[in-house]
């Protein structure tokens, strides 16, 4: 079986790429999403931190200045693999 995330074939917007983590727009909700390196669902306290400050650097280079936006951890499609999402707060 594999895991879509773990290919990370990305087709969309990049924000950033390190040896912890990737941020790119989801194909499926075109908003900024951190994906985990490894597989699985609870990173390391340090690592969360991180993937979440990247996450946050990447919302703010794609919303407008003054969009509301919040961090969703929500993993619904791929709930094996840590992953979140910046949406809008209209989402």
């Amino acid at each position: 079986m594999t895991c879509e995330l773990c290919e990370a074939v990305l087709f969309t917007r990049q924000y950033s790429n390190d040896d912890l983590c990737w941020v790119a727009d989801c194909e499926s909700c075109d908003v900024p999403m951190v994906v985990w390196r490894e597989h699985g669902t609870e990173p390391p306290e340090a690592t969360l931190a991180h993937m979440l400050a990247m996450l946050t650097d990447a919302a703010h280079q794609r919303f407008v200045a003054g969009e509301r936006w919040f961090i969703d951890r929500k993993m619904r499609q791929i709930p094996d693999h840590f992953h979140a999402h910046a949406r809008h707060d209209r989402w």
